[in-house]
């Protein structure tokens, strides 16, 4: 069992008001105040997700370690994952990419491990991009009619999906064998002769051929498919990464080969964009064909190394099939932020690198809440457009070793990352159960991730799986308290017009200034109309004693009377209530790593 009974996780158990054994996830949430939607996204890594087998052979194969299906993905798991409070489920890898199972009894060419991370292989480094993975499909013939009823099942739970698009790079061997009449393949007409030509779909390094990396063995040593250096490609093309040789090292994109869009890399970046370059044409056509399939919305990889220039001009041919479609940005540079939401037309991106890397370094002492409030600055305009999340299939787990190992520590930070703007949040299949990803899985090392490159089994999230039951069955108790306190926060977040739809204005700054509580220690204020909520986190490891003022600002937004007495509930079951002075403040004990959120009433 992994979960160890510590006094912070007994004592965050009490204050989130969960000691009932049973997981008792509401129907409805804890406040249902708003007609508006906060979006809640459940990122599940599909191949994983309803896998039940527990065997986590090193290397192992599919047949030894099993693999999640569509079908898996039941109206029970379902429904499940929408009491949790999610709106959108995104599907990760869910378009076909380069693996080691054998499906050329069904027409898939067998892909060369000399270029294939792991078994299972990367879920971003696409071999056909009219096609779903075979391994998800319990008939393999009937694969993209298995994905389309996910997608019907998934929205008669009134939840909409996401999927992939991955727009940098794809397999170092492209083919679609069941793309649409009059299609022609990425790459299939381009000029090999030249480095660079602007209709060609990729970059080349003509007279040089390609080689793997040295050393690399990507199935263990005793696998009859390791790596046998007869991969043939000449002319060598550049890696997804930009590497302009034909020699990449073991740590780069060598399994995925860059697109071009008519940017000359090597002179200068120069812009070839007139006439439109041929692959924006085969990309905009990808993702109308998904749009058609009823799609909701795509998570776009490493949308910052495409030029935005593409984004401007196919967007909103894509929202032209479907205006409510979404899209979401992972980008990394901030100052690349408005440009993207401006100019490239997205409609979210990913905030990674300010408030997740801010609040995992106060998770573990490193930083200050005082941080927080300068990043809110640093977005104005923008915040509603940012995800926030605290895990995903790049991070490590909260659980892990190398992040928090106890999970609960993350909890004031889901809160804050929940509640702090009225744009997304998102959450990571098994975050709400602790999942440490702990121990080797095959190419994948003993890193605190869950594998995206071999067939493995989940074992905490397969505690909720509960043998196809999706009921929390095989949980402990404490797996199921840490899951309502998710549910509470998400459905809250969700669904109070506070926070789904109301103004952010912060305390941390002015309450530091008179040094009202330590700088582990964060609080802002939500507010809609009526609806007034004070959100108070602590990230210490004893209860701290605090004072909290109310600045004049808030107090006239809020429009407080002072004549009048307010209190403030908490409305995540802790059963804390405070009540305001005449100058509009009060003092409370703010437990360990916990979150208060306080609703102001009279």
């Amino acid at each position: 069992m992994y979960f160890k009974t510590s006094k912070l996780s007994l004592f965050l158990v009490f204050i989130l008001g969960c000691s009932a054994p049973k997981e008792k996830i509401p129907d409805k949430p804890l406040m249902a105040t708003a007609s508006g939607q906060k979006l809640v996204i459940y990122q599940m890594m599909t191949r994983l997700f309803g896998n039940q087998n527990t065997t986590n052979k090193i290397h192992g194969t599919l047949e030894e370690n099993g693999v999640g299906k569509f079908n898996d993905i039941n109206e029970t798991a379902l429904n499940g994952i929408k009491r949790l409070g999610a709106t959108h489920i995104w599907y990760t890898g869910v378009i076909e990419h380069a693996l080691i199972t054998d499906y050329t009894s069904y027409g898939i060419p067998l892909d060369d491990a000399d270029v294939v991370k792991g078994r299972a292989g990367s879920p971003y480094s696409i071999k056909d991009y009219y096609d779903v993975s075979p391994d998800l499909a319990v008939d393999v013939k009937s694969r993209m009619k298995e994905f389309e009823a996910l997608v019907s099942r998934t929205h008669s739970q009134g939840v909409k999906v996401i999927i992939d698009f991955v727009p940098n790079h794809v397999a170092r061997v492209y083919h679609s064998d069941v793309k649409p009449e009059g299609v022609v393949d990425l790459g299939e007409e381009d000029d090999r002769t030249v480095e660079f030509k602007a209709n060609n779909n990729f970059y080349y390094l003509p007279g040089q051929s390609f080689q793997s990396p040295k050393g690399y063995n990507p199935l263990g040593a005793n696998s009859f498919q390791t790596k046998d250096g007869k991969f043939e490609e000449t002319p060598a093309k550049v890696s997804g990464n930009d590497q302009f040789t034909a020699s990449p090292g073991i740590n780069e994109w060598f399994e995925a080969v860059k697109l071009n869009y008519g940017i000359d890399i090597q002179q200068g970046r120069k812009k070839y964009f007139e006439p439109i370059p041929n692959t924006w044409e085969k990309m905009r056509d990808i993702l109308i064909y998904w749009a058609n399939k009823k799609v909701d919305g795509f998570r776009c990889d490493m949308a910052e190394m495409v030029p935005v220039e593409f984004w401007n001009w196919v967007i909103p041919q894509v929202k032209a099939v479907n205006s409510e479609i979404i899209f979401i940005a992972e980008i990394y540079n901030p100052s690349q932020y408005r440009n993207y939401i401006d100019n490239g037309r997205f409609d979210f991106l990913y905030d990674k690198v300010q408030l997740y890397d801010t609040l995992r370094l106060l998770i573990n002492q490193k930083s200050s809440s005082e941080d927080i409030p300068k990043i809110q600055v640093s977005l104005s305009g923008i915040n509603s457009k940012m995800v926030h999340f605290m895990e995903n299939h790049d991070e490590h787990r909260i659980a892990s070793k190398f992040f928090a190992t106890d999970p609960w520590k993350a909890v004031p930070a889901m809160v804050i990352s929940a509640t702090i703007d009225k744009g997304p949040v998102m959450i990571y299949f098994g975050q709400e159960v602790g999942e440490p990803a702990t121990g080797k899985s095959g190419f994948s090392d003993d890193d605190g991730q869950t594998s995206r490159f071999d067939y493995v089994g989940v074992p905490e999230h397969q505690k909720w799986v509960n043998g196809g039951k999706f009921d929390g069955g095989g949980l402990s108790n404490e797996q199921k308290q840490l899951r309502q306190a998710y549910a509470d926060i998400l459905s809250l977040a969700t669904e109070n017009k506070a926070i789904s739809m109301g103004d952010y204005y912060d305390l941390t700054e002015f309450n530091r200034k008179s040094n009202n509580f330590s700088d582990k220690v964060h609080a802002f204020v939500r507010t809609f109309g009526d609806e007034r909520l004070l959100i108070i986190s602590g990230f210490t490891s004893k209860v701290e004693h605090i004072k909290i003022q109310l600045s004049q600002e808030v107090i006239n937004r809020l429009m407080l009377d002072k004549e009048v007495v307010y209190i403030a509930r908490d409305l995540l079951r802790s059963g804390t209530e405070i009540g305001f002075d005449s100058s509009f403040s009060a003092q409370l004990d703010v437990q360990p790593y916990s979150s208060l959120i306080l609703k102001i009433k009279e």
